[in-house]
C-alpha cells in the first residue's frame, strides 16, 4: 500500500548552520584546537574523513551526527560528521529536529542531490542558507521513516559489497599486470644485453613554437604540448587540438610521447601523426622495436617522475632520459614478451570497462531505490 508523506520545508524540521571560515592564520596541522572542514574534499563514503586541518579560532560549528552539505561547487553532496567540528563557508550543517530521523534525512538529501545541484543542466556555483531551508521534503511518520531507513541500509550495504568485490577484481588484475611488467625490466634473462636508452632510441626534446603561430584551423602541423593532447589510455593515440605554422622540434607517427615537465611528468601516449612537439614533452623513437620501448617507459614512469630535478617542478632532461638502463633480449624474445604484456593490458582494460559499467549500474540502482523510498513505494 502506497503511503503518502507530509510535504514540509527543510527549515521546518531541521536547523541549518551556514559555515564560516576562520582566519587562515589560526589554521594548523598539528591537532591544536577544533577539527576544521572546508568542503567536499574532506568527505568519505558516508562519514567525513579524519581531519587534516585544525583551527584555534572557532567560527561556526557542527555537532556530532549533523549532516554536512557542500554548498559551493560542487553543490549538493552530503556526509555525516562523527564529532564536533568547525565548518568553513563551503559547508552547511543540517541538524535533524524531532520530526525527522537523521538517516532518513541523509538518504532524502542524497535523493534530492540532482535537484539541489541544478535543474536542466544548470549547475549552481553555490547555494545559501535560505535556499536550503526552502527545500521541500517528504516527511513520513517516524516509525515509517525508520522502516524505510532499515530497507535502504540493507540495499545500500548490498550495493557497496558488490562494488567492493568488483573493485577488488580490478585491483588484482592491475596488480598482476604491474607485477609482470616490472619483472620483465628488472630481472634480466640469459643473453640479454644492457643498453642506455639513448643507445636504443632517438630522443627528441620538445621546443615550443612562438605562440603567435598557434591556430585551431588545421593550418601547419599538429602541435603536441602535453597531456591535453593525450588520450586517457597510456598506449592511446594523441589527438589534434592545435596547430602551428612554424614547427620547431618534430616527432613522427607512432613515436612515444612522454611528459617531461611539471606534475604530469612520466605520463605517456603514442603519437597518432607527424607533429611538432612543445617543451613539455619528448619524443622517443626506437631504433629497433618500438613496442619494447613503449612498455619499458610505461614500467619506468614513476622513476622518471622521481628523477625530475626540482622539488616543486619536476623537469626531466635529455641526459636523464638517455641514461636510463634498458635490458634488451633478442628481437623474437621481445616480441613474445610484448604479446604477453599486450594481452594482460587488454584484459585489464576490459575488466576496468566492465567495472565502470557495473558501478554505473549500481549507482542507477541506488537512484531507483531512493526514488521508490521517497515516492512511498518501498
Amino acid at each position: 500500500m502506497k503511503i503518502s508523506p507530509a510535504i514540509k520545508t527543510l527549515g521546518e524540521v531541521c536547523e541549518v548552520i551556514a559555515g564560516q571560515s576562520p582566519e587562515g592564520r589560526f589554521y594548523n596541522t598539528s591537532g591544536e584546537g577544533m577539527p576544521f572542514y572546508q568542503g567536499k574534499k574532506d568527505f568519505g563514503e558516508r562519514f567525513v574523513d579524519e581531519p587534516t586541518t585544525w583551527t584555534t579560532q572557532t567560527t561556526k560549528t557542527a555537532k556530532a551526527d549533523d549532516i554536512l552539505m557542500s554548498v559551493r561547487a560542487p553543490v549538493g553532496p552530503v556526509n555525516i560528521t562523527r564529532n564536533n567540528i568547525c565548518i568553513g563557508r563551503g559547508l552547511a550543517a543540517i541538524r535533524a529536529g524531532s520530526e525527522i530521523d537523521r538517516d532518513f534525512l541523509y538518504y532524502q538529501l542524497l535523493y534530492l542531490q540532482p535537484e539541489i545541484s541544478g535543474k536542466e543542466g544548470a549547475v549552481f556555483a553555490s547555494i545559501n542558507k535560505t535556499d536550503l531551508q526552502n527545500l521541500r521534503l517528504s516527511v513520513f511518520l517516524l516509525k515509517e521513516q525508520k522502516r524505510i531507513v532499515q530497507k535502504l541500509d540493507e540495499a545500500f550495504a548490498g550495493i557497496a559489497k558488490a562494488k567492493e568485490y568488483a573493485e577488488k577484481n580490478l585491483q588484482n588484475a592491475r596488480a598482476l599486470f604491474e607485477s609482470y611488467l616490472q619483472s620483465v625490466f628488472t630481472q634480466r634473462g640469459t643473453g640479454w644485453a644492457e643498453r642506455r636508452l639513448d643507445e636504443a632510441c632517438v630522443i627528441i626534446m620538445g621546443q615550443s613554437p612562438d605562440g603567435e603561430t598557434y591556430n585551431t584551423r588545421g593550418e601547419g602541423l599538429p602541435l603536441i604540448n602535453g597531456p591535453v593532447e593525450f588520450s586517457s589510455d597510456s598506449f592511446g593515440k594523441t589527438v589534434r587540438l592545435k596547430f602551428t605554422t612554424k614547427p620547431t622540434k618534430l616527432c613522427k607517427k607512432d613515436d612515444l610521447i612522454l611528459c617531461v615537465r611539471g606534475s604530469t611528468t612520466g605520463r605517456m601516449n603514442i603519437s597518432g601523426f607527424d607533429a611538432c612537439i612543445g617543451r613539455g614533452v619528448a619524443a622517443i623513437r626506437a631504433k629497433e622495436y618500438q613496442p619494447w620501448i613503449n612498455h619499458f617507459i610505461n614500467a619506468k614512469r614513476k622513476e622518471i617522475y622521481r628523477l625530475g630535478t626540482g622539488a616543486t617542478f619536476p623537469n626531466v632532461s635529455c641526459a636523464i632520459l638517455g641514461g636510463l638502463k634498458l635490458s634488451v633480449p633478442a628481437l623474437f624474445t621481445q616480441k613474445e614478451i610484448v604479446r604477453t604484456l599486450d594481452t594482460l593490458r587488454e584484459a585489464t582494460q576490459r575488466l576496468a570497462h566492465l567495472y565502470g559499467q557495473k558501478c554505473e549500474a549500481l549507482d542507477a540502482l541506488k537512484k531507483s531505490i531512493l526514488h521508490e523510498a521517497f515516492s512511498g513505494n518501498l
